[in-house]
């Protein structure tokens, strides 16, 4: 568990009473116990307060509050408060300010405001955490370090293009291997000097931003993007190690956030924890497979979900209010998928600037008889019931999905074959198949020990790894199943294309040779038809946006195209290797013939669904001590029903026991306790 001072699911949120008075922050504490409350995060954006000017520190404040909250039965989540520099820092040392894509340099204002290579914001962060740590690291209070909060951004000042070529010279050592990684002859962009190096952006190789004339140069700024910003939390998470060895520190990730490597980022995080805002429309399967990644950055371990709205957002075009028993259920549903802490943005509601309207525990109307806090008290009440049961529970899994945040910047920067191809629409396309299901996913890295999975799939493995291709051979040589799709194996990690044939170190593996690849326009269609039936698949399926022309090298033909030149050539392949086989989808096929080759490759494998439901019944399990925790949750907005067959269960939050079909309440959870 995360801490044994606290043996239950932690239950609370994000606490700003700077923004309020005395009398209103004792009401705050009253309505804390009501509601179960018992962890609170604060001091996120307190750096202002904390230090009016450089050499300055007033911790008097902070010492009451956190006296306080203790006091009431509150714990607390400790941020360092340097998401936001002070005004101060910003007038005396502009080189805090960043400088976007176009040149033009921020003043003071808005959240993610500073340089990550800034000496002077790096330098005032490091004190501060330090000197934080220093006065509360034998507070009996302080549980979790938050550094900072909600990384992101970028920054094309003067001291990010010098610390870029310093990251360069670490990366290839000399200019000339730079020149061939980026291929500089194109274009006539040989470099002789490393100060001949500038940044990537709107003045330099991008228009806009997904179009780059240099691939690998935007990159590899991408990857230095994101050390950068690695190398400020690193800064502060060193400063509070240096005072609490064991001490558990973490950030606030963002589920799919495009800039930031959060595989390499976890390996620095003593629990990953994560922000989750799915807006009223957002496919539930979306909200499960972010929170199956977050799992997976470290290797299944459980996280902590930080943040979650209990009513609406602020942020989004239409911030609709989350239906009754909904938070109930997406809560259910985070800790379904592997998180300990149920945790909320925010516990009061702000009177003024931009989240005045994002929801909270404590809504303007200032007391307890809400919708939303009467549910949010529910909620509190049903964890204190769980108490520990599900801390340190394992989701086990025996499919897994590749995903790559190299892979991921550089499909999207490359110009071509298509605009309509979007890296994470593919990776959640395959992962919903086996969501609806009930087949439960890990999201993992190349990184990633794969020898225990029965099927892995890479949907768009554009860029190959060093190592990776021969990796996933021993895998099928083993036994086991792999999938990939249209537009893999075509680059190195520079971006580089693997001549000889598409796709490149996947062909052997493949048993194909792609020749062309085809982008069709949106309105245009063709056609994937089987060579016989196969399973649950027969006759023809609609496919698009690309085709990839192909021919078998070994590999059996299982489908063919129906339409256009191509008519006839292969659109579904699969090379037997050693024991196992190798799968190639060779086009963008409709939802329902991928829903059935995926149930017929998890069958040959024997996966089978947790429990067969309806739609909208998801179900998955934790394990822990010999007892699976099988969570079932209800998104639809009527009851409806399951049939567990001669087992029997306890349903942990009633204490009931059940056998054959069970009636589920609109929107309701059970969790079913059985010996594995």
């Amino acid at each position: 568990m995360i801490s044994n001072k606290l043996p239950k699911m932690f239950y609370g949120g994000d606490y700003n009473p700077e923004q309020w008075d005395h009398e209103t922050h004792l009401e705050d504490l009253r309505m804390f116990k009501l509601a179960g409350i018992d962890m609170a995060t604060i001091n996120v954006f307190s750096w202002a307060l904390i230090q009016p000017d450089e050499v300055t520190y007033n911790f008097e404040y902070l010492d009451q509050l956190i006296d306080r909250l203790y006091e009431n039965g509150v714990y607390i989540c400790l941020a360092t408060s340097t998401a936001a520099h002070p005004a101060w820092m910003a007038k005396n040392y502009p080189d805090v300010l960043r400088v976007d894509a176009d040149g033009r340099k921020r003043k003071f204002g808005g959240r993610h405001n500073s340089c990550p290579n800034s000496p002077t914001y790096r330098k005032y962060s490091e004190i501060i955490a330090d000197k934080l740590a220093e006065r509360y690291k034998d507070h009996p209070a302080v549980l979790v370090w938050h550094i900072s909060n909600e990384y992101g951004g970028d920054c094309y000042c003067e001291n990010c293009e010098k610390a870029f070529r310093v990251y360069l010279k670490k990366r290839y050592k000399t200019i000339e291997q730079v020149n061939k990684a980026w291929n500089t002859n194109f274009w006539g962009h040989t470099f002789y000097d490393w100060d001949e190096i500038v940044l990537p952006s709107n003045l330099s190789e991008h228009w806009g931003h997904n179009s780059s004339s240099f691939q690998g140069i935007s990159l590899d700024y991408s990857r230095f993007n994101s050390d950068s910003m690695l190398e400020c939390y690193l800064l502060e998470y060193n400063a509070v190690k240096k005072h609490i060895p064991d001490s558990v520190v973490t950030t606030n990730l963002m589920g799919f956030f495009k800039q930031i490597d959060y595989f390499k980022w976890a390996k620095y995080m003593d629990i990953v924890s994560w922000d989750s805002y799915p807006g009223l429309a957002t496919p539930i399967s979306y909200t499960a497979m972010a929170h199956d990644l977050m799992r997976g950055l470290k290797d299944g371990q459980p996280f902590m979900l930080m943040e979650q709205t209990p009513s609406q957002q602020n942020w989004q075009p239409y911030n609709s209010l989350k239906r009754p028993g909904v938070m109930r259920l997406w809560s259910y549903q985070s800790v379904a998928h592997g998180a300990d802490t149920v945790m909320f943005f925010q516990l009061r509601r702000s009177i003024g600037a931009c989240e005045k309207y994002h929801g909270a525990v404590i809504e303007h109307a200032g007391h307890e008889n809400t919708r939303v806090f009467r549910e949010v008290a529910q909620l509190g009440k049903e964890l204190q019931i769980l108490g520990d049961t599900t801390l340190d529970a394992r989701v086990q899994s025996k499919v897994a999905i590749v995903f790559d945040w190299d892979n991921w910047w550089a499909i999207e920067k490359s110009s071509g074959p298509t605009v309509a191809l979007k890296y994470v629409e593919q990776i959640h396309k395959y992962y919903a198949a086996f969501f609806h299901r009930n087949i439960q996913v890990d999201i993992i890295s190349v990184d990633s020990d794969i020898s225990s999975y029965d099927l892995l799939l890479a949907p768009v493995l554009y860029m190959v790894k060093p190592g990776f291709a021969a990796k996933l051979e021993q895998f099928v040589a083993a036994g086991g199943t792999f999938l990939t799709t249209f537009f893999s194996g075509i680059v190195n990690e520079h971006d580089l294309v693997t001549t000889g044939g598409y796709p490149g170190e996947l062909r052997n593996l493949l048993g194909i040779w792609v020749e062309e690849i085809d982008a069709l326009l949106p309105e245009q269609k063709n056609s994937i038809v089987l060579k016989e039936t196969w399973g649950a698949l027969e006759g023809v399926y609609e496919c698009g946006m690309l085709c990839d022309l192909l021919h078998s090298e070994g590999a059996e033909v299982i489908a063919e195209y129906g339409e256009d030149f191509y008519q006839g050539m292969p659109a579904l392949t699969c090379n037997t290797f050693g024991q196992g086989q190798a799968w190639y989808v060779a086009t963008d096929p409709e939802n329902i013939f991928l829903e059935g080759l995926l149930a017929e490759l998890a069958a040959e494998k024997n996966i089978k669904p947790l429990l067969e439901t309806t739609q909208g019944v998801e179900v998955s399990a934790r394990t822990k001590d010999g007892l699976t925790y099988l969570f079932v949750m209800n998104h639809n907005a009527s009851p409806q029903s399951y049939d567990l067959g001669d087992s029997r269960v306890r349903e942990l939050l009633s204490g009931k026991e059940y056998t054959g079909e069970i009636s589920i309440e609109a929107r309701g959870v059970h969790i079913l306790e059985r010996t594995m």
